[in-house]
C-alpha cells in the first residue's frame, strides 16, 4: 500500500489483513493508476479540462447543470466541509439523500477533500441506519432534510448533521453559496478508501464494503468502457439510488468519465420512469428486470431514443429479455455485479449477447466455476462462481471476509454453469439451489417460467421442508391486475411451469401474495420467504 494522505486512519485500519484480500489483478493498460489519484477529482476536473466546462452534466425538469455549474458547487461544498465543519482527510461523512444535483455536489467535495462516503439507502429506517452508523462511525452526516427523522432517531454518535435544500442558515447550498469556487483536492493515494458501500441485506446484517479511489475509476475503465461504450453526448438514467453502488455507476461514474449527462427524476418507478427517458430523450437506462418488466405493460410510452439498456441486481430472465427486445429492438445488456466488487464484472455488449446467458467475464476481470472443494469443473456443469480483477472484497472489520474471499478468489455467492465459448449461464444463488428428491432445481429457472404466463407480474421461489421428498419448491406469487387468485389459478400456472421445464421442476407449493418482500434497493429478500415457511 502507498503512503496514505488520511490523517484519519480509521478505514485503513479497519481493513482486514493483506492475507486475506483478494488477489488483484491490472492486465489492462488504463488500470496502471499513478500512485496520487483523488476519484473526484479525475472525474470532474479532469473531464471539465478535457472537453470544456460548458457541456451538460445533471439534468432534472427542472434545472441544467453544466460541468462547471457541477465543479463549482462541488468546490464550494468542500471549503464548507473543511474551513467550516472541519473535516480531515480519512473522516467519513454519511450521506443520506435521493439523486439530486447537490447529492452528487456533496459526494464529489467529500471526495475531493479526502473525506471518505458512506451513502445509505433513503429508505432506511432508523433501526437500519444504527448498525451503519455503529460500524463506520461518521464523523459528519449530510442530509436532504426529507429525509433527517429517521437519521435523528437512530442517532449520529455525536456527528453533526448537515441540511440540505431546507433554506436555513445552517443548510449546506446556503453555506455553500458565498465560500470560494477553487478548492484544491487533497493528494490521496490510488489505495486511500474512498467509500464504504453497505450491502443492501438480502441475508440479514449488512456488511460495509471498502472501496479505494482507483477502485471507482475501474469499473468506468472496465465495464463502462469496454462493455457499454458510452459517448459524451450520452444522457444516463438510472433508477437505483446513489447508495446502491450498481446506481452510482449509471448516474454518476459512467457518464462523468466520458464527459456525459446524467438524468436524475424526482422518482424513478417504472412508470415515470419511462416518461423520463421518453421526455428528455435519455440514451442509457440501468434499472432491474422487474422494471423492465413493469415498462413493457405501459401503452404508448416512447423508449426509442434508448441506445444501451443495462440490468443488474436480480437474475434477467429470457423471457423479459425477448419481450423488451421485442417492444423496443433494443437488446438489453445483462450483468452480474456484487456491492463487494463495487460494479459489474461479467456482461456482454449488445452485439454479443446471448439471451438467459449473464456474458462473459468483463475485459479486466477473469472468472471460473467451481465445486465445493475450490476446484475448476469442467465447461457444463454447475459449480460456484469465483472472480478476480482490479477490484474486490475488503468488508469493514467483519469476520465474513473469510467467506467471501478464499484461496484469493472473491467467491459471489452464485451458481452458473460455463459455456465452451466463456458465457455464464446463472443458476441460482447458492442457497438458492434446491435439491428435491435427489434433483437439483435452481430456483430462478423456476420463476422464469412463471413469468412467461400474462397472469403473473412477479415471482419469487424457495425450497421448504417436505417429509417424502425432503424439500419441494414453492412460488410466491404477485398476479397481474384483475387476475383472481383461486386453486384453479394455481393448477393453471403448475401446469403452464410443466409444459416450459422439466416436469419435476414445478412449484409443488403457490402462495399468492399482494408484494414480495424487498431490500431498499429492489431485490427479492428471499431469506424471508424461508423464515415464513419453517
Amino acid at each position: 500500500m502507498t503512503r496514505s494522505a488520511h490523517v484519519d486512519s480509521f478505514a485503513r485500519d479497519h481493513l482486514p489483513p493483506r492475507q486475506q484480500w483478494p488477489k488483484l489483478i491490472f492486465g489492462l493498460p488504463e488500470l496502471l493508476y499513478p500512485e496520487q489519484l483523488n476519484c473526484a477529482h479525475e472525474l470532474l476536473d479532469a473531464t471539465a479540462a478535457r472537453l470544456g466546462g460548458d457541456r451538460r452534466c445533471l439534468v432534472t425538469d427542472s434545472v441544467t447543470w453544466t460541468y462547471a455549474d457541477l465543479l463549482r458547487h462541488t468546490n464550494r461544498i468542500a471549503n464548507v466541509l473543511v474551513r467550516d465543519l472541519g473535516l480531515v482527510p480519512g473522516n467519513r461523512v454519511l450521506m443520506r439523500g435521493t439523486n439530486n444535483p447537490w447529492q452528487v455536489a456533496c459526494w464529489l467535495a467529500v471526495l475531493k477533500a479526502g473525506g471518505v462516503v458512506v451513502s445509505t439507502m433513503p429508505l432506511l429506517r432508523a433501526g437500519e441506519l444504527r448498525p451503519v452508523i455503529e460500524a463506520a462511525q461518521p464523523s459528519l452526516a449530510i442530509c436532504d432534510v426529507g429525509l433527517a427523522d429517521e437519521l435523528v432517531a437512530a442517532g449520529t454518535g455525536g456527528a453533526a448533521i448537515v441540511p440540505v435544500g431546507g433554506g436555513g442558515a445552517d443548510d449546506m447550498t446556503v453555506r455553500a453559496a458565498s465560500r470560494p469556487d477553487s478548492f484544491a483536492a487533497v493528494p490521496t493515494a490510488a489505495d486511500d478508501v474512498a467509500l464504504i458501500a453497505f450491502t443492501s441485506g438480502t441475508t440479514g446484517r449488512p456488511k460495509g464494503c471498502m472501496h479505494f479511489h482507483r477502485d471507482v475509476l475501474a469499473i468506468a475503465d472496465t465495464f463502462s468502457s469496454h462493455v457499454l461504450r458510452p459517448h459524451c453526448d450520452s444522457l444516463f438514467v438510472a433508477s437505483p439510488p446513489m447508495a446502491f453502488t450498481y446506481g452510482l455507476g449509471g448516474m454518476l461514474v459512467f457518464p462523468l468519465r466520458v464527459g456525459a449527462a446524467s438524468l436524475l427524476p424526482e422518482k424513478t418507478a417504472p412508470p415515470l420512469l419511462a416518461e423520463a427517458i421518453a421526455r428528455h430523450r435519455a440514451t442509457a437506462v440501468f434499472t432491474a428486470p422487474t422494471a423492465y418488466r413493469a415498462m413493457l405493460r405501459l401503452p404508448g410510452v416512447a423508449l426509442d431514443s434508448l441506445e444501451h439498456c443495462v440490468s443488474a441486481g436480480e437474475h434477467l430472465p429470457a423471457a423479459t429479455w425477448e419481450a423488451w427486445r421485442e417492444a423496443t429492438g433494443q437488446r438489453i445488456i445483462d450483468g452480474i455485479g456484487a456491492t463487494e466488487m463495487l460494479h459489474i464484472f461479467i456482461s456482454a455488449s449488445a452485439d454479443e449477447v446471448r439471451p438467459g446467458s449473464t456474458g462473459r467475464a468483463v475485459p479486466g476481470f477473469r472468472a471460473r466455476v467451481v465445486d465445493d472443494d475450490g476446484q475448476p469443473v469442467a465447461d457444463g456443469d454447475v459449480g460456484r462462481l469465483q472472480v478476480q480483477g482490479p477490484v474486490g472484497c475488503r468488508y469493514l472489520s467483519d469476520e465474513r471476509q473469510l467467506e467471501y474471499v478464499r484461496d484469493g478468489w472473491n467467491v459471489t455467492g452464485d451458481s452458473y454453469v460455463r459455456d465452451e465459448d466463456g458465457y455464464y449461464w446463472y443458476q441460482a444463488r447458492t442457497d438458492d439451489m434446491i435439491i428435491s428428491s435427489g434433483y437439483n432445481i435452481a430456483g430462478p429457472e423456476v420463476e422464469g417460467a412463471l413469468l412467461r404466463h400474462p397472469d403473473v407480474a412477479e415471482a419469487a421461489v424457495v425450497g421448504v421442508p417436505d417429509e417424502d421428498r425432503g424439500t419441494v419448491v414453492k412460488a410466491f406469487v404477485v398476479l397481474a391486475a384483475d387476475t383472481e387468485a383461486s386453486a384453479v389459478s394455481a393448477r393453471l400456472l403448475q401446469d403452464f411451469v410443466k409444459h416450459q421445464i422439466a416436469p419435476y421442476k414445478y412449484p409443488r407449493v403457490i402462495e399468492f401474495v399482494e408484494a414480495l418482500p424487498r431490500t431498499s434497493s429492489g431485490k427479492v429478500q428471499r431469506f424471508r420467504l424461508r423464515e415464513q415457511v419453517r
